[in-house]
């Protein structure tokens, strides 16, 4: 461990455990060690681990429920931290939600969907983070976060900002926005509009039993690359000749051709060895540059920018 790293072991203390396995904190279940790990219940432990890697400038990696990560083998040689406690809080006041940003997508969707309130029910589908959620614009079945979030609060493990940011600001687009990587979205107010409850409670099942008669259960992280404009992934890497294909304890799904399957025991390099080989075919094949939806730790030919363009989620 670095001298950085160690500096910053002794100014968290026992908030900061060391080693401590990253895949099973991701749905691919997969993937090696952070060198340091601290869960921030509070935000007066946020900001005590903002000071500190402010302080030695060393790498940070913001881990939400990891539905949209993989961790290379080699794991993450930085400061992992993860959201809990008040970060998993929800607020239901009229059509207004403030939810944490370690808050479950479908929590939040059940519980909107219960207090009789519309316009969240697609996220029942989505078995991530309100911040991660932020962060990639999640979204499905004709909607995403971009039609309800109204602000988020934002803090910067950098600059040590802590604030409002209206959603405005955030340039969200398919699969994006201007959240840097090294800020934390502590919180998200969401804008929703007074419904139905049975209607959206209907609405949420058929979210689920579509979900479950279409994609694949098991270790995955949900879709592997984005949808080029007017087309499709899953589409692409079929035609490619890919569905099925299988590279040590990774294969590609053979019920959705845009999932990739983990073994279990299995390596998150062969995931990665895998991708690469299915954007090598539909670029062969059709000449679509797929770009990966996922997010990628670790991996050499992904390399990880340290301070001050700190990796987050």
């Amino acid at each position: 461990m670095s001298a950085a790293l160690e500096r910053v072991a002794e100014r968290l203390g026992p908030r900061a455990r060391r080693h401590v396995p990253l895949g099973p904190l991701t749905t691919y279940r997969v993937g090696g060690p952070a060198e340091l790990f601290v869960t921030v219940e509070d935000d007066e432990a946020l900001a005590a681990v903002a000071a500190a890697v402010r302080a030695e400038r060393v790498p940070t990696l913001v881990v939400g429920r990891g539905s949209n990560l993989l961790v290379a083998d080699a794991g993450f040689r930085g400061v992992a931290v993860q959201l809990a406690g008040v970060f998993e809080a929800v607020a239901i006041d009229g059509p207004t939600v403030t939810a944490g940003g370690a808050a479950s997508l479908p929590v939040v969707a059940r519980q909107t969907a219960a207090a009789g309130l519309t316009g969240f029910e697609w996220a029942v589908g989505v078995p991530g983070s309100i911040g991660g959620a932020v962060r990639m614009n999640a979204g499905g079945h004709g909607s995403d976060m971009a039609a309800t979030l109204r602000r988020v609060h934002l803090v910067d493990l950098v600059t040590g900002e802590d604030g409002w940011v209206a959603a405005a600001a955030l340039d969200l687009d398919y699969r994006r926005s201007s959240v840097r990587p090294a800020q934390v979205v502590a919180r998200a107010e969401l804008g929703l509009a007074t419904g139905d409850r049975a209607a959206s409670e209907a609405t949420i099942a058929e979210i689920v039993r579509w979900r479950r008669a279409h994609q694949p259960g098991g270790q995955n992280a949900g879709s592997v690359f984005t949808n080029p404009p007017g087309d499709s992934a899953g589409r692409l890497v079929e035609v490619a000749g890919a569905k099925g294909l299988r590279i040590g304890t990774a294969h590609v799904s053979t019920k959705h051709a845009n999932f990739i399957q983990a073994d279990e025991g299995g390596s998150a390099d062969d995931i990665r060895r895998l991708m690469l080989a299915v954007q090598a075919r539909v670029l062969a094949e059709a000449g679509v540059a797929l770009h990966p939806e996922t997010r990628l730790v670790g991996f050499d030919d992904e390399p990880f920018h340290p301070h001050p363009e700190l990796e987050g989620e």
